[in-house]
């Protein structure tokens, strides 16, 4: 079998893109690859121009703009040209748009936190008359707890509708995040490297320019010391606790490595189940009454320690084998799990050629 030739759907806005670069040459007596600038006018021509067995994604989260421009731009390729694409459309589609998300878990009945997205400012200062309080606001992307606001009176929230709709636009922080730990470390080795200082720069710029006066989401406030991080790749599962710093466990980098309950991987095992989704990270609340609750679902997603999951101290995944969830010890989280997930769809794309071949 020849290998499989990928191209890598890039902006100019996104750095990340490079781990899959580092995968591919990790793989390479089984790929090769080309990393392509989807944002520049020719990305059709440069696409289907020559011949890819598969796409390798990586959508942007910093503004609206460019997320629907990557999200148009892959649906093309995916849909009309035929190529296939890693993560998959739906799962890029859902990544970074609460909007959309909230819509998504609504109609597939998957249990979340109420979520509102208004149009009419009207609509949203009545339902804020009655809703309860704390209540979330959020901005429809900004990964790491950007764009998160927590109204802690209906005043607060009246105010944040009316400054939504008004211009003023949702509150979203840009600039460094400074709830991340080893922020020193992180700033010199940017400003070690100009190349990578600069695109940070720009990405703050971009991140600056958003605002988002159109619409508001509003979400029910869950109680929490932590929530789940549970990452599915193919068959492989993970779990770990993100815990509460502040206000927020989105961006805090503070882990608890716990033993994920074998009933929240039953949980994230039929959300993922559902539409088909294989490269997905869900963030998972537990209400007072022990359910689950979607919060996030994402199909990339950072990664700041070498391993997604620790049972009993040990690295490992966990698999779902003849109806049991089965512990696999070992390093499945190189490279921030993009080498699993090069290794999937490579299964995936050899999977495909056997049933074509029958």
């Amino acid at each position: 079998m020849g290998k499989y030739r990928f191209a890598i759907l890039k902006t100019e806005l996104d750095q990340d893109y490079t781990l899959w670069e580092d995968v591919c040459r990790e793989l390479s007596d089984q790929v090769t690859w080309e990393s392509i600038d989807i944002d520049h006018a020719d990305w059709l021509e440069r696409v289907t121009g020559q011949h890819f067995d598969g796409l390798l994604a990586m959508p942007p989260g910093f503004t609206n703009a460019y997320k629907h421009m990557y999200d148009e731009r892959v649906n093309i390729l995916q849909s009309i040209c035929g190529i296939p694409v890693y993560p998959g459309m739906e799962e890029i589609q859902v990544y970074e748009n609460k909007k959309y998300l909230s819509y998504w878990l609504a109609a597939n009945k998957i249990p979340h936190p109420a979520t509102k997205v208004f149009y009419l400012e009207k609509e949203a200062v009545d339902f804020v008359a009655t809703a309860p309080v704390p209540m979330v606001g959020k901005t429809n992307v900004g990964a790491s707890g950007r764009g998160v606001t927590i109204l802690k009176s209906k005043a607060e929230a009246v105010d944040y509708v009316k400054n939504t709709f008004s211009g003023k636009g949702a509150l979203r922080s840009t600039g460094p995040n400074l709830q991340k730990k080893g922020l020193f470390v992180r700033a010199l080795k940017k400003l070690a490297n100009p190349r990578v200082f600069m695109q940070r720069l720009q990405h703050y710029k971009a991140e600056g320019s958003e605002i988002q006066k159109e619409y508001v989401i509003l979400q029910e406030f869950i109680p929490h010391e932590y929530e789940w991080r549970c990452v599915r790749i193919g068959d492989s599962f993970f779990g770990h606790k993100k815990m509460v710093k502040g206000e927020k466990a989105s961006g805090s980098l503070v882990k608890g490595y716990e033993n994920p309950p074998f009933d929240l991987l039953d949980f994230v095992k039929e959300v993922t189940d559902k539409r088909n989704f294989l490269s997905q990270s869900v963030d998972i609340f537990v209400a007072a009454d022990g359910r689950y609750l979607v919060n996030e679902m994402q199909c990339t997603f950072g990664q700041s320690d070498p391993y997604q999951m620790l049972v009993d101290g040990q690295p490992g995944r966990y698999r779902y084998i003849d109806g049991e969830w089965v512990f696999e010890a070992g390093d499945f989280n190189r490279y921030r799990s993009f080498l699993l997930r090069l290794e999937h769809f490579i299964d995936l794309l050899n999977s495909s050629k056997q049933v074509l071949s029958r």
